[in-house]
């Protein structure tokens, strides 16, 4: 059995969708022949944008749940946790790539912060929960 088996799940999706998403801006690169900055073209600025909003994002999903498995949530709760970033990350590239499906970013973005505030104050509480049982 692998030891962080969510967390490890979780960062090899991840690692795939990052990939897709570079190449994405990769291949468009090439296309218009821009090595850097958006060329002032609304595809490629866009693709910037989901691979760069991706990035800021994704390492905080992982780190929650691996802060979970850590802290020894049930397998249940961290596997939800993890479908719903992961579900969230998927919305928002899909709605930041697509002219047609924007409606998807609000609750993309939705689902990720409701779900980092829950869980931060989880794990803010089982903390000092402990800290305290601990004194």
């Amino acid at each position: 059995m692998l030891p962080l088996p969510v967390t490890i799940c979780l960062t090899a999706l991840f690692a795939l969708m990052l990939t897709a998403l570079s190449l994405n801006v990769s291949l468009r690169r090439r296309e218009l022949r821009v090595a850097l900055g958006d060329g002032d073209d609304l595809v490629l600025r866009r693709r910037i944008r989901a691979h760069g909003n991706f990035i800021e994002n994704a390492p905080m999903c992982i780190l929650l749940v691996l802060a979970l498995e850590a802290v020894l949530a049930t397998s249940t709760t961290i596997w939800l946790v993890a479908l719903i970033l992961f579900v969230a990350r998927a919305l928002h590239a899909i709605g930041s790539l697509a002219r047609s499906n924007k409606s998807l970013i609000a609750p993309a973005v939705l689902m990720q912060h409701l779900t980092f505030i829950v869980v931060g104050v989880w794990l803010l509480v089982q903390t000092l929960s402990n800290q305290m049982g601990s004194m």
